[in-house]
């Protein structure tokens, strides 16, 4: 049997464009010979389509999508995601399933039983779990067909009772075949080839498992399908934030079918266990999801053109460049806001950024403009001290002059803060926090740093001085971040440990932070919530990111 595994990028919603794309690959697999054609999870509306699931013409318009799809199918088998209804008046009224296609109809549904109701996953929300379970009869072998979290189970404190596949083995199936929509973060890859491999070993048969790719506004999917055979060897591995096609032959044994498809280690340090934080750790990968994130943000918004505040500092010099590559220079406008303040590096290190991007970029002094401010407000200030008052009144000046530009050539503004910076709250609400898309709100100062490097790999393209100088919101005379925040590599161990491993103040202090420093710290970053409650999308890398991942009490008490 020769088996297609189609890794594509969707856009929710939109089943025109869905339909068309899988059938087009149907079409090219039927045409290279494969017996069945495996496609990813929900693919047929998107993942994830969240709240859209709730109502009635969206549902009915997957059925349809389906009937279209079934109806190319003839002498090829083809599985495909979508939502199916349940008929049964208890429970949820949908089901997250997997179609099986074949002679130009539906011939079987498979439902999801294990639904992940944590960190961005909210599936339990709108899906029952399945409740019985049986394997498809294909071509004289039987498929054990999953959906993603169903798979992922075979852990020391499992978060589920049952596990689908304890089920579907009883049955003697041949192959395990998955489909999936596995969000990328920058470890993830190691743990999903890892889960995959304690399937085959702990079930003694192949597995197919197809993955989705591109972004979904915040949510990045990398693809990397895998074919492994009964051994727990890769025989083929797809490509990472590429659409691919590719086949493998299965005969009793899996092997791949065209080059293209070998196996490939882009993941550093296999299943690690990530207790510390590592600014380098899979560097590249995280700088393709974020030009991934970008480019499908406007692509499938319609957006085409964006805009940066450029201030010559590390982090709107990496959304810059980021940008340029994602979209194209010619697409992207750089804004320098200098003040009295800011410092001639920091307008030359910006200038020299864009020449060396070939990006367009003006420059717009704001002094006079924040001089009108303080005569205005001088009433009402009646001569106190300057204050952090008139700093976030320049941020909000930058913020204002940006989105002007936005609005009069429509332009997207992508907003440059750090996840340091939303972490403790050092930002400018309607200042240097507008934006439209976050791009690097899920990384640490020192990852920034790192992409950075990366960035200059082949040639200097962020100037030297702007990786050398000390960072500096440069909103008073002589300013630097370090006046407000401890050093960042400090600083990012901490929030690492407390925002991703979840290490509260005593684990911390065992650890040999300072005690001091670290409730500060936590201080800060629990009394901010407000502000990131009120920031844009971001685009997200790590395990947990800010945004719907993490949701926390913008007025809890703990810790503040």
């Amino acid at each position: 049997m020769k088996i297609a595994i189609a890794q594509q990028n969707y856009h929710i919603g939109n089943f025109e464009a869905n339909t068309a794309k899988i059938i087009q690959a149907i079409r090219d697999a039927r045409m290279a010979g494969a017996d069945l054609a495996v496609f990813s999870e929900l693919c047929v509306c998107g993942y994830p389509p969240r709240d859209f699931l709730e109502f009635e013409d969206f549902i009915e318009r997957c059925i349809n999508a389906v009937q279209q799809i079934a109806a190319e199918t003839g002498d090829i088998g083809v599985l495909i995601g979508a939502p199916s209804r349940n008929p049964q008046p208890e429970g949820k009224d949908l089901f997250n399933s997997a179609y099986f296609l074949y002679k130009g109809s539906v011939q079987q549904v498979i439902h999801k039983t294990l639904l992940p109701n944590y960190d961005i996953f909210d599936e339990y929300r709108y899906f029952e779990p399945a409740s019985e379970w049986q394997t498809i009869s294909f071509k004289g072998k039987k498929l054990a067909v999953t959906i993603c979290e169903d798979i992922w189970d075979l852990v020391e404190n499992p978060l589920y009772r049952s596990r689908p596949m304890d089920q579907l083995i009883r049955q003697q199936p041949d192959i395990m075949i998955n489909l999936s929509a596995s969000p990328f973060d920058y470890v993830h890859a190691e743990n999903r080839k890892k889960v995959i491999a304690d399937n085959v070993k702990a079930y003694g048969i192949p597995m197919i498992y197809c993955n989705t790719v591109g972004s979904q506004t915040e949510i990045v999917f990398d693809g990397g399908s895998v074919a492994m055979d009964a051994s727990g060897t890769i025989v083929a591995e797809l490509p990472y934030f590429q659409e691919a096609l590719a086949f493998v032959n299965w005969d009793g044994t899996l092997s791949a079918d065209v080059a293209g498809t070998t196996p490939h280690n882009a993941y550093r340090n296999n299943f690690s266990g990530n207790t510390e934080l590592d600014p380098e750790k899979n560097i590249a990968l995280i700088h393709q999801a974020l030009l991934s994130g970008i480019r499908d943000y406007f692509g499938k918004m319609g957006f085409s053109k964006a805009i940066v505040a450029s201030s010559g500092g590390i982090d709107s010099a990496v959304v810059l460049a980021l940008a340029c590559e994602a979209l194209g220079a010619a697409n992207v406008r750089a804004l320098l806001l200098p003040s009295q303040f800011s410092s001639d590096h920091s307008v030359a290190d910006a200038v020299e950024l864009s020449r060396n991007l070939n990006n367009q970029y003006d420059t717009i002094p704001i002094r006079g403009v924040f001089e009108a401010y303080e005569q205005a407000l001088e009433p009402v200030f009646g001569g106190l001290a300057f204050s952090v008052a008139e700093e976030n009144l320049q941020s909000r000046i930058r913020g204002a002059m940006v989105m002007a530009l936005s609005n009069k050539f429509g332009s997207i503004l992508l907003n440059t803060s750090n996840k340091s910076e939303l972490s403790t709250g050092y930002g400018t609400l309607y200042g240097d926090m507008a934006g439209g898309l976050g791009v690097l709100g899920d990384l640490y100062k020192m990852q920034v740093y790192a992409l950075a490097r990366y960035i200059n790999r082949n040639e200097t393209i962020i100037p030297q001085n702007i990786l050398d100088k000390a960072p500096s919101a440069e909103l008073r005379p002589g300013q630097k971040d370090s006046d407000s925040l401890p050093e960042y590599e400090v600083l990012d161990a901490i929030l690492y440990q407390y925002i991703e491993q979840r290490k509260g103040p005593r684990e911390l202090d065992a650890m040999g932070f300072d005690k001091t420093l670290v409730a500060r710290i936590l201080k800060l970053v629990n009394t901010n919530e407000y502000k990131r409650n009120q920031f844009c999308p971001i685009i997200r890398v790590s395990p947990k990111a800010f945004g719907v991942g993490r949701r926390m009490p913008i007025v809890g008490k703990y810790l503040s």
